[in-house]
């Protein structure tokens, strides 16, 4: 009761306080008049937990309203974030934070949670250089208990948590939120069975929004819908009535929405049978259901499993009606909804990509498209349009896409995944052991390959080279330009082994694109430029294109090498003996990357010109555009010139052969 008694004394305190001074929020770069009078206030959730529950509504609207106002400036996630606001406020008003452990799956859901963890006010920095990171990240604040930005961790991690608690005899509470495109992933399903038969207090909330990035898929999504149809079970669960029991509109509420009573409390469902207390589902913007509900679950022992119902765009009716669009949009007009774009000056290679898939799959009926729930990402919307027959979405799930591919191979398909550098990383011994090993006709198209900006670390490209190089029967392909990206893909598939074409995110520069379709020699790179310095620049892919002013501010020669595997050997054993120095240039990690390969191949022959390794450092770049993070690794044309000038000075290059 006394403990009752200050929190609503405390309550009143603030909202006094607030009644009697005007607090504005400051938002760089904007001239904003919008006043917000309990956001301003709220430096951290212990702020937070001082509001008396009847301002919490009060509260989400501001906080919402923040956000639409923010993210406009410079962009960022948005629909996702829009969602959670009220989960995200009843979360820490009941929890206490950071003491109790919040893990946010992914992500991108997590704009909310950062600003009412004291970082309001940088919110606007979100994704550039030095502002704030993408995604919750450890070293940014205390109440990022877990680094995140792939999908279907949160519950492994909050299961940690939550055993670790355990162990050192805490009576901290660990929580993980996970959306239901997250779910679809394999992991989530292997936490949640380690979950279920361990004796630990891990609440897991399923954050159903009906949406992951491209819509939701498979029979996991599904599974809640074909809930409504079966026979109502004719009595709750012991757990379930604990909680419903003390808030009666919840009853009605299900009731009512039939098109959100998945799953709702069946003692036949999937999270009960893996030891789960089920609940839900319940309305995830009714703030007071929420505390309410939180506030009985958090008492509850054992692993809890609560199914919440969000909008996604929740608030915005652009994003409602389309949450895709509006899933990371740039800057917009908050009042119009339009979306202020780049002029883009030439086809992206993600939708050269996309253009040569149709092209392929109208030429050949073997032609499989597949991908892990990137469908926009990856320029496959209009090849899902033309052959909706020959399109799959596998979703969430890396590992199932590639073996998916190794069966379709396997009876004579010719399948095509389209998948982002950093994702591949999830389903590698797939690779290995399912696709080289039977050395089957599986082409990996890899989006994102290199620096990607500002998804920062978890997302930028930058080991593939050095994970793929070392795999029996593989050809790796990197594309200077759109054209050659197009040839490299075609080549890819007439090879009738594994294969993988690597290019990186946005446009090239710009070169015309064939239409017609012709394979590449394998391992045969392409001589860009000849000099007389004594310097060779072996590029591979976007580095091509920054290493031409190099090359010629130099003098040295330039070489288009295509392939990372198998190297050209010829040429670069023509080339040892007409130049002193190798200087390898690839946007990939330089520690075993192709030029180590190089390295490799000039050590087997007793060769040892001086050489020099340019790649992206022996570090994590974080986030920022694409432009500078290549400033930041160090692959920018001005850093190449640079440092190569320090490495071989002026007066050898002019002694050179």
């Amino acid at each position: 009761m006394n403990s009752n008694n200050e929190h609503s004394n405390s309550a009143v305190m603030l909202r006094w306080v607030l009644q009697t001074r005007t607090v504005r929020v400051h938002l760089h770069a904007m001239n904003s008049s919008r006043n917000y009078p309990l956001l301003s206030a709220i430096q951290s959730p212990a702020d937070l937990r001082l509001l008396a529950p009847e301002d919490l509504k009060s509260l989400a609207d501001e906080l919402r309203s923040f956000l639409i106002e923010a993210v406009s400036q410079k962009g960022g996630h948005f629909a996702a974030g829009l969602g959670t606001v009220e989960l995200t406020i009843a979360l820490h008003y009941v929890f206490n934070t950071p003491d109790d452990r919040l893990v946010w799956d992914v992500g991108h859901q997590a704009y909310p949670h950062k600003v009412l963890t004291g970082r309001r006010d940088r919110l606007h920095t979100i994704k550039h250089k030095d502002g704030l990171a993408p995604f919750p990240t450890r070293s940014e604040s205390e109440y990022d208990t877990f680094g995140v930005g792939h999908s279907s961790t949160s519950i492994s991690a909050a299961l940690g948590m939550a055993m670790a608690a355990k162990h050192t005899g805490s009576s901290r509470r660990a929580v993980a939120v996970i959306g239901d495109g997250a779910m679809s992933a394999g992991m989530a399903f292997e936490a949640l069975n380690h979950s279920g038969a361990l004796d630990t207090n891990l609440l897991v909330i399923l954050n159903d929004n009906d949406m992951s990035i491209s819509e939701n898929v498979g029979a996991f999504s599904n599974y809640f819908a074909r809930m409504l149809s079966g026979r109502i079970y004719a009595h709750l669960r012991e757990g379930g009535k604990k909680i419903l029991s003390k808030m009666p509109p919840m009853w009605e509420l299900a009731r009512r929405s039939e098109e959100h009573m998945k799953g709702m409390i069946l003692p036949g469902t999937i999270f009960e049978e893996m030891g789960f207390n089920y609940i839900g589902p319940i309305h995830g913007h009714d703030i007071d259901a929420l505390v309410s509900t939180l506030k009985n679950v958090r008492e509850l022992k054992g692993p809890q499993f609560l199914h919440v119902v969000t909008r996604k765009g929740k608030g915005y009716a652009p994003a409602e009606a389309d949450p895709i669009k509006w899933h990371g949009p740039g800057p917009f007009d908050p009042k119009s909804g339009v979306i202020f774009k780049e002029r883009a000056t030439g086809p992206s290679y993600s939708q050269v990509f996309g253009t040569w898939l149709c092209d392929m799959a109208e030429a050949d009926p073997r032609i499989i498209g597949i991908t892990p729930a990137m469908r926009e990402g990856s320029g496959m919307v209009e090849y899902s349009k033309r052959f909706p027959d020959r399109y799959y979405d596998v979703a969430i799930a890396e590992q199932h896409a590639v073996t998916f591919a190794a069966g379709l191979a396997c009876d004579g398909m010719r399948p095509v995944v389209a998948i982002y550098s950093s994702f591949l990383q999830r389903a590698y011994d797939q690779v290995i052991h399912d696709v080289a090993l039977q050395n089957l006709p599986v082409t990996f198209a890899l989006d994102r390959a290199g620096l990607v900006g500002g998804d920062g670390a978890t997302h930028q490209g930058s080991f593939d080279n050095s994970f793929l190089r070392c795999i029996p029967n593989l050809t790796l392909m990197a594309p200077a330009d759109e054209n050659e990206c197009r040839q490299m893909l075609y080549t890819g598939v007439q090879l009738g082994t594994p294969a993988a074409v690597r290019y990186p995110r946005g446009q090239g520069p710009g070169v015309a694109i064939e239409k017609e379709l012709q394979a590449l020699p394998i391992g045969q790179a392409q001589i860009r430029r000849e000099g007389r310095s004594g310097l060779a620049i072996l590029a591979w892919g976007p580095m091509v294109a920054a290493c031409e002013p190099v090359a010629s501010q130099l003098d040295a020669t330039l070489i288009n090498m295509r392939f990372i595997k198998p190297l050209d050997h010829a040429l670069i054993l023509k080339l040892a003996k007409y130049h002193r120095a190798f200087i390898t240039v690839e946007e990939n990690t330089v520690v075993g990357g192709a030029g180590s390969a190089v390295a490799e191949f000039l050590s087997t022959q007793g060769l040892s010109p001086t050489l020099l390794h340019l790649g992206i450092p022996d570090r994590f770049i974080e986030h920022g555009s694409r432009d500078e993070c290549l400033v930041a690794a160090g692959l920018d044309p001005q850093t190449i010139t640079n440092t190569i000038s320090q490495w071989w000075p002026a007066p050898a290059l002019a002694a050179g052969g």
